[in-house]
């Protein structure tokens, strides 16, 4: 092990944690000056911020101008629960699932709603074929597995004319791959993920249809308080235009606008998502030349390119789990990877964040890193 030298290069930023994601390009808490801290949301100002993240946010993604945006509490998780119970239940419902937060959504309509629903799965390193899926039902997926490093290649197996709502968990698609936006009438996300914002709060964005539910369905379980997007059977417009359900905070509102202006600056949307896909495409040329790692995505496909996910599969390794946290704690020590062990639920492995905030120098400069941190491991083992 004395005997391994580490690489020359190091990434100018260790962060690739796959939420909260590393901020954008340096980043300054000076950047802030303008929140209107210790002021109320409602008041002009408060409001006045909370729709200008409203329609930036359109902008940047191009949301079609009849969709409604909404800032709501408790991250994307919130965002998704909202409309689970707002409006499944008043069709059949199919469940698909890729990964552990898809995993959680089936447990939410079965388990909580008890719902009767068809639930299809995939192992991680897969996704569902649409191409089996009712979609004259309501349908709830992930777009992109953040723990799993699959995602949709497109939403071509979506018909137009559906029956069923599409409400997708776009939690880390959102600012860095198209979103076919006709084809999903429910998004959500949480701007902490892509774009490296503050969390706690999360962006629910909703399609006519899914308006249309909303005023002419009743769930039959109770909704608690910021569940409830109605009243008198009449969406609550204020949600989508900044009033907010509860306190949002003024400084991670700010911080949202600064990363949306960071955005529109470099080109918007498209350069949000070349710049996620040349970070992936770091990886993907590393490990295309090595034969103990690969991408735990088994179709090239249907790789993420914001959480990309590897395994190990050098047949020395007898304790994959026990390897691969030893890789992530010797880049840790190192400086060089922060947060970068594979999710508590997923394969063993290593998760690196490449989306649109990381650069991809920093994604090159560790790839040498991890083959160091890789073949100090094996040394330790045959030492052993």
């Amino acid at each position: 092990m004395s005997d391994l030298k580490t690489p020359a290069a190091r990434p100018a930023n260790p962060r690739f944690s796959s939420g909260p994601c590393a901020k954008i390009p340096n980043f300054s808490l000076d950047m802030l000056a303008d929140a209107p801290l210790g002021r109320s949301h409602r008041a002009a100002v408060g409001k006045s911020k909370l729709a200008e993240a409203i329609e930036l946010t359109r902008s940047v993604l191009g949301v079609p101008a009849d969709y409604r945006i909404g800032i709501v509490p408790a991250s994307d998780t919130g965002a998704v629960e909202m409309a689970l119970w707002s409006l499944l239940g008043a069709r059949p419902v199919e469940m698909l699932a890729w990964e552990s937060f898809g995993e959680g959504w089936v447990t939410d309509v079965v388990k909580q709603l008890k719902l009767d629903a068809t639930v299809r799965k995939a192992p991680y390193g897969q996704v569902v074929d649409l191409a089996e899926v009712d979609f004259n039902r309501d349908v709830v997926f992930t777009w992109n597995g953040t723990t799993s490093g699959v995602r949709l290649a497109n939403g071509d197996a979506i018909p137009a004319d559906r029956e069923g709502l599409t409400i997708c968990d776009a939690t880390s698609a959102a600012f860095a791959m198209d979103l076919p936006w006709d084809k999903l009438d429910v998004v959500t996300f949480s701007w902490q993920k892509v774009l490296g914002g503050e969390g706690a709060h999360g962006v629910l964005i909703l399609s006519p249809r899914a308006v249309e539910r909303l005023e002419s369905y009743t769930p039959a379980w109770p909704l608690p308080k910021i569940f409830r997007m109605t009243k008198g059977g009449k969406l609550i417009e204020g949600i989508f235009k900044g009033e907010t359900i509860n306190t949002p905070s003024m400084l991670a509102v700010e911080d949202y606008l600064v990363a949306l202006k960071w955005a529109q600056s470099l080109g918007g949307l498209k350069a949000l998502v070349a710049r996620a896909d040349a970070n992936a495409q770091a990886v993907w040329d590393f490990i295309a030349t090595r034969d103990w790692i690969a991408n735990l995505a088994e179709d090239a496909a249907t790789a993420s390119t914001t959480s990309v996910c590897v395994k190990f599969t050098d047949p020395r390794i007898t304790d994959g789990a026990a390897f691969a946290k030893g890789v992530a704690k010797r880049l840790e020590q190192a400086g060089v990877a922060l947060d970068i062990g594979a999710y508590r639920d997923a394969p063993p492995g290593l998760r690196i964040w490449c989306g649109s905030t990381v650069e991809t120098a920093d994604v090159a400069a560790l790839m040498p890193w991890i083959e160091w941190a890789f073949e100090a491991e094996i040394a330790a083992l045959q030492a052993a």
